[in-house]
Formats: structure tokens, sequence, C-alpha cells
């Protein structure tokens, strides 16, 4: 599909700059981030520059969800106040200060990382239409690489919450699989599902992060070439999507993936991937139900995740490693990864997944994580990469789910994706002449 969308000009990425203009980047983010960010209201709190440090990150500018425990400022889980000053420093911000990347600040959330289309306190705007949503729970982090405010930024993602913004936004982001990076000093939502994820302008920038974050995991050699492309998926997704997708693929196929066509959609991992995204939420959250501080649609929510007995909850996590094992042997085969949209429907206006419009449409705020959430359930790594653009002038993303530990490997296969075409680090329209006003 030809795109309605002309970007005067594009980010560059980290890994593409000198020593010296990654110096007046560092300078550059710093003051966008305190003022587009803060305009898009996408940020929770601006750092002071720091002594820089050296090492193979030295300078590059990031950003962290407002859940991580940064050792420099209390985070607030998207609440009015601070919640976590117990919680311990993250790792993973140790292991970017150690190889010397600079903390900027840290990004708006959704409320406890509940809300899927990404909503927050503050009101955070998608930097390509600010009528449109931005994608949630890992909201502000999507939106300040989108409006380069940041090279990189960190998430979390439970059910979609680093894919679907990251869609949503026109950047690219990793979900880690299960249990790969750890998440000590983070806020946790659904333990069995919760999982690490970062965002950035290109796979090629994240695959410079990547054995920095993961503490130098080694890479996984594959030695299939070949990805399944989940023809059902398409087939459910809007029109538009399912075009710009496919048109994706071919440039896919053309570097050095073999296409195979094939149905299969995981329905039983998506619904017990539902039972445990309603469940373990209210039991991880239960005294916010009666907290008047939280929001009413989310005491909502976490109510009717008490509905669900220990029984149901058990039972739907104790089939996780079978239809694990029926994913991988049955669908994917031999092949490497398996290739479908990020969402099945265009990136909604605002009022659509707004509980308290007239013009809120359930379905829609179902459609979001549609195609995400089955894949935490059966924890495998996933890469969001952008492919093109809506009717509405709006980012699409295309979809990679790997096999277990193969991280690494998604991004090689993104890097090449990202090689031969030119959707990611695009200035978003919305912001693109106060950008160029400014450059």
């Amino acid at each position: 599909m030809t795109s309605t969308v002309t970007s005067i000009a594009r980010f560059p990425d980290w890994c593409s700059l000198s020593e010296r203009d990654r110096l007046e980047a560092l300078a550059e983010c710093r003051q966008r981030l305190a003022d587009v960010g803060q305009r898009l209201n996408a940020v929770e709190q601006v750092y002071p520059p720091e002594v820089p440090r050296q090492g193979p990150l030295a300078g590059l500018p990031y950003v962290a969800k407002d859940m991580f425990a940064t050792g420099r400022s209390e985070a607030s889980w998207g609440c009015a106040t601070p919640q976590a000053s117990a919680l311990p420093r993250a790792a993973v911000i140790d292991r970017l200060d150690q190889a010397g990347a600079s903390l900027i600040g840290t990004a708006v959330m959704t409320e406890l990382a509940c809300e899927p289309s990404g909503f927050t306190r503050r009101g955070a705007l998608n930097p390509w239409r600010f009528d449109r949503v931005p994608g949630g729970s890992s909201t502000g982090s999507a939106i300040l690489v989108a409006a380069g405010c940041c090279f990189a930024a960190l998430g979390s993602d439970t059910g979609g919450s680093v894919r679907m913004p990251a869609h949503c936004c026109g950047v690219t982001a990793l979900k880690v699989g299960y249990g790969s990076i750890p998440l000590d000093g983070a806020m946790a939502l659904a333990p069995s599902l919760d999982s690490f994820g970062m965002f950035a302008r290109s796979t090629a920038d994240l695959a410079l992060l990547w054995p920095v974050v993961s503490g130098n995991l080694p890479a996984t050699e594959e030695s299939s070439r070949k990805a399944i492309v989940l023809q059902d998926a398409f087939d459910a997704s809007d029109v538009e999507i399912a075009e710009v997708c496919r048109g994706a693929v071919t440039v896919l196929a053309g570097s050095g993936i073999r296409l195979e066509a094939r149905s299969g959609f995981p329905e039983q991992a998506d619904k017990h991937a539902l039972t445990v995204l309603q469940a373990e939420p209210a039991r991880e959250h239960r005294r916010r139900i009666d907290d008047p501080a939280t929001d009413a649609t989310l005491r909502k929510r976490l109510a009717k995740g008490l509905s669900i007995s220990d029984r149901e909850l058990g039972e739907a996590l104790a089939a996780r490693e079978m239809l694990l094992d029926q994913f991988l042997l049955s669908f994917l085969g031999d092949a490497c990864i398996a290739v479908l949209p990020v969402m099945p429907i265009r990136t909604p206006h605002v009022d659509e997944v707004n509980p308290a419009s007239s013009c809120f449409s359930p379905r829609a705020l179902y459609a979001l994580s549609r195609f995400t959430r089955f894949v935490n359930y059966l924890g495998l790594p996933a890469l969001a990469v952008p492919v093109g653009f809506d009717r509405n002038g709006m980012p699409v993303g295309l979809q990679l789910i790997g096999r277990p530990g193969s991280e690494a490997w998604l991004l090689d296969i993104g890097a090449r994706f990202q090689a031969r075409s030119d959707w990611h680090g695009r200035v978003p329209s919305a912001i693109a002449s106060e950008i160029a006003g400014k450059a």
C-alpha cells in the first residue's frame, strides 16, 4: 500500500554516528526530552547530567519505563504518587550504566501497566497523530524514541506492552523470552508472563544493547532460514494492515528468508493467556481494588480478576508446557520464526478505546493485544519492526516470533530486513515541523 505519509527527515541510528556526533546527539536528546517529550506528556522525570562513563555504549541516551527502580528517583508505576521506594536498583540499569549508557530520564506508563491503549494520567500523545492512541503500557518509552528524545528506552511486556506501542508509534522493539533478563527492581504485574523489553529506532541499535542487557549471552546459531507466515492472522486483520504486512513479508523474503504460509493460530494459548492476564494482576495488586486513588475502570478489572479461581489459574498455567511444545513442533516445525502483524487493526482513535467515551468499542480494546498475548503465555521472544503506514498515516508493525533463546537471531533477521527498507527512524508527522525548526 502506498503511504500517505511524507517524512521530512529520519532520525539517525546510534550505531551510524561518529564519536563527535554522539556527543552532540546526547545533548540534543537531553534538550528534546525536556521540551518535546514534556509537551507530548511522555516524561515522568528528567535527570540532570552525570559524569560521562566509558564503555561500549558510551554516551547513548536512554530512558526507563517508570516501573524500574533507577536509584535516582522513586518509580510511580503510572500512579499519582511514588510507589517503589523499597525496591533495589534494577540490574539492567546497572548493566547499562557500566557500559557507559546515559540514563536521561524516565517515561510515563499506564497505571499499574494495565492499559493496552496507552491512556495515562498525563494524557500521553502519539507523535504521529495526537488523536490516535500511543499504545500501552510502555507508552512513554515508545513515544520518546519515536520523537527523537532518546536513542533507546526500557519497557516491560506482559501481554504486548512493548510491541503494541512500537506498532502505534513506528519504532523497533524487542520483547525477550520469559526469564531471559532479570526483572528485579521492577513492578510485577503478572509474574508468569512479565518480560523485559526495549525500544530503539532500529534493530541495529537494539543489537548494540543486547549483549549488555543480556549479560553477554551467547548468540544462538540457527541452521534454518525458514519463516512460517501465520496465514489466519493475516486473514483476520484489517485489509490494509494485512496488505502492508504482506509487502513487508516480500522484503523479508528478499533478505534470504524462505517463506511458507500456514494456518494454526494458537487459540488455546491465547485463551489461557487471557485467564492469567486477569487473574495474576488481581492477586498482585489486590489492595488497589478498594483504593479510591486507583482509576475506577482499573479497579473493576482487578475485581473481575479475583473472580477467577486459583484452580482455573492453575489449570491455565499447567497447560503451558504442552502448548509450547505443540507450537514449536507442530506449527514452527523446521522454521526459525513465525511472522504475523503486531496488531490486526489500525491504531484506534482515542475515543474508540476510552471506556468513558460514547464511541467506546470493547472489540477494539480487545483486538489491540489479539496477536501478542499468546506469545507471553508461551514465553517466546518477539521482535516488532515498522513496515509502513495505514490510510490514516499511522505506522504499522510486523511481528517476528522466535524460538526460546533466539533473541540474537531475531535481531540479525531484523537488521537484514531494515537494511532493505526505510520505515524505521522516520520523523513523526505531528511533530515534524517543530523538529525541523530546531534542526
